[in-house]
C-alpha cells in the first residue's frame, strides 16, 4: 500500500543525529527491496548520497505492483537471503513480524537516538507498530501515502459550466468537500462533450485481482460508519463491518460507479485510473497521492489543468491509508550495514530531499515546516490526507481477509450480484472464519 527541498533543511536541529556516519558497519553491497514505480526511481537517485557517504553499493530489486506481494511475501516465507533491506506493504507488517520475517529494530532506535515520536503519528501506527498501537517498531516509516482525488480543475473554471451547474445544484463547481458533492459533479460531467470530446464523472477503484476495489471501496465504507470490529471487543465483527450505515456506504459506492464511470471501469486500479485522467476521459480520478507529482508533470493535463483534494466526508472522515515502512530483513548476511542505511535515511536533510525527489516524507519536521504546504501543489492535500487515514487490517493473515473482501465487494459493486447487505454479511462470515482458524474467536 504511500512523501521533501532545500528550502525545507531549516531541520537539522531538530534532530539529534550527525549527518556523518563514523564507524559504519562495513558492507560492499546492500539489496533494497520495493515495487517498480517512480517513488522507486527516487529512492535509487537519493541512495547516491548513501553510497558517497559509506561506500556501500547499493543495489535494487524492483517488481511491478502486479506481483510485488507474491514476489516478496515468497522471499520472506522461503527465508530467502535476497532482500537486506524491504519497503513491505503497511499491511504486511503483523505477519512478517510474527513470522520473524523483519529485525525488530526498538534497541536500534535507542541506541541511535531515532524516535518514533519524530514521524506522523498515523504512519508509525500503520507502517512500524506490531502489536498496533504498542511500542514495538518493526520498520521506519519510509513512505507516506494515502487515496485522495484529482480534477480538472481547467473543466471546473470554464464560466458555462460553473453557470449552469449552480443552476442545478445551488452551490459553485468546486473541489467537493462531501460525497453527495461528488456524485453531482460526476453526474453532472457524465457524458458531457467537453472541447468536441465526450467525458465521464469520475474514476474509482474497482479491480479484483490483487487489492484494488478494497483500496477504493473502504474510503467511502468509512465515511459511512464502517468499522472493522467492536472498539470494546477485537474480533467481534457482527453489526460493525455489516452496520446498517456501512450498507448505505456500499450502496453508494456501487451507484458511484453504475452512474458515473467511463465504459469499460469493470478492472480499474492505480494504472488505470491515472491513464483515464491523463487521456482526458474524466472530471475527478481516485488514486493514491503517490501518483500525484506525475500527474502534476503531464504536459496535456498538469499544471493549471488539475488540481487535488482530499477524499469526502460523509458521516465520518476518513481516507484509506498507503505506504511503507522499511524494515532489514532477518536473513540477511549484512544486517550491520543495512541498519545503517536506515539511520542514515532518518536524517532530517535525506528525509527533506527525499520529499524533493518525489518521495512522501513521514517525518514531522518535514511534513510541518511552514513552507511545506507551499512547496508542492499537491502538498496541502497529502497532508489534509495523512491526518484523517485509516488502514486495512494487517494481521498476519491479511492475506485471506483482503481476497475474502475483494471477492465479496467486486461480485455486488461490479458483478451486480445480491444486496449490499448480503455481501456484508457474508464478509463477516468470511472473516470469522479466517479468525477463528487462527484461534482468535
Amino acid at each position: 500500500m504511500q512523501k521533501t527541498s532545500k528550502a525545507l533543511l531549516g531541520l537539522a536541529a531538530a534532530f539529534v543525529m550527525s549527518s556523518a556516519l563514523p564507524n559504519l558497519a562495513k558492507a560492499d553491497e546492500l539489496t533494497l527491496c520495493w515495487a517498480a514505480w517512480d517513488p522507486a526511481n527516487a529512492l535509487v537517485e537519493l541512495s547516491k548520497d548513501f553510497t558517497a557517504k559509506t561506500g556501500t553499493q547499493m543495489k535494487f530489486e524492483f517488481v511491478p505492483w502486479t506481483s510485488y506481494a507474491d514476489r516478496f511475501l515468497n522471499e520472506l516465507n522461503s527465508h530467502g537471503k535476497l532482500c537486506d533491506l524491504i519497503i513491505g506493504d503497511s499491511q504486511w507488517i503483523g505477519g512478517s513480524a510474527e513470522n520473524g520475517h523483519y529485525v525488530k529494530l526498538n534497541d536500534f532506535f535507542d541506541k541511535e537516538g531515532i524516535k518514533m515520536d519524530d514521524f506522523v503519528p498515523a504512519t508509525v501506527v500503520g507502517y512500524s507498530e506490531w502489536p498496533k498501537n504498542t511500542p514495538n517498531y518493526w520498520a521506519l516509516p519510509a513512505m507516506g501515502d494515502v487515496v485522495g482525488w484529482t480534477y480538472r480543475k481547467d473543466w471546473f473554471e470554464k464560466p458555462e459550466l460553473q453557470k449552469e451547474f449552480k443552476a442545478k445544484y445551488g452551490h459553485d463547481l468546486a473541489a467537493p468537500k462531501t460525497y453527495d458533492e461528488l456524485k453531482q459533479i460526476a453526474e453532472f460531467f457524465q457524458k458531457r462533450e467537453i472541447d468536441g470530446k465526450t467525458v465521464y464523472g469520475a474514476s474509482i477503484y474497482t479491480e479484483r485481482g490483487s487489492e484494488g476495489i478494497t483500496m477504493g471501496v473502504t474510503n467511502v465504507l468509512y465515511d459511512w460508519g464502517f468499522q472493522y470490529e467492536n472498539p470494546k471487543k477485537p474480533y467481534d465483527m457482527e453489526g460493525f463491518v455489516n452496520s446498517a450505515d456501512a450498507v448505505k456506504g456500499l450502496e453508494f459506492y456501487k451507484s458511484l460507479y453504475d452512474c458515473c464511470t467511463p465504459p469499460g471501469s469493470s478492472n480499474v486500479y492505480m494504472v488505470e485510473s491515472a491513464d483515464a485522467f491523463k487521456s482526458g476521459q474524466v472530471a475527478m480520478q481516485m488514486n493514491f497521492a503517490f501518483t500525484w507529482p506525475g500527474l502534476y508533470k503531464d504536459e496535456k493535463v498538469g499544471g493549471d489543468r488539475i488540481g487535488f483534494f482530499p477524499n469526502p466526508a460523509e458521516k465520518a472522515h476518513f481516507a484509506q491509508l498507503g505506504g511503507q515502512g522499511i524494515s532489514v530483513v532477518s536473513y540477511s548476511d549484512k544486517r550491520d550495514a543495512a541498519l545503517q542505511y536506515i539511520k542514515w535515511f532518518a536524517q532530517p536533510d535525506v528525509q527533506a530531499k527525499w520529499w524533493e525527489l518525489g518521495g512522501f516524507s513521514c517525518l514531522n519536521s518535514v511534513v510541518n515546516a511552514p513552507d511545506f504546504a507551499k512547496s508542492q501543489p499537491y502538498a496541502q492535500a497529502f497532508l489534509d490526507s495523512m491526518a484523517i487515514v485509516k488502514d486495512f487490517w494487517a494481521e498476519p493473515s491479511y492475506a485471506s481477509l483482503l481476497q475474502a473482501m475483494q471477492k465479496r465487494v467486486h461480485n455486488y459493486v461490479v458483478a451486480g450480484n445480491g444486496t449490499a447487505k448480503e455481501a456484508l454479511d457474508g464478509l463477516v462470515k468470511d472473516w470469522s472464519e479466517v479468525f477463528k482458524d487462527d484461534g482468535k474467536i
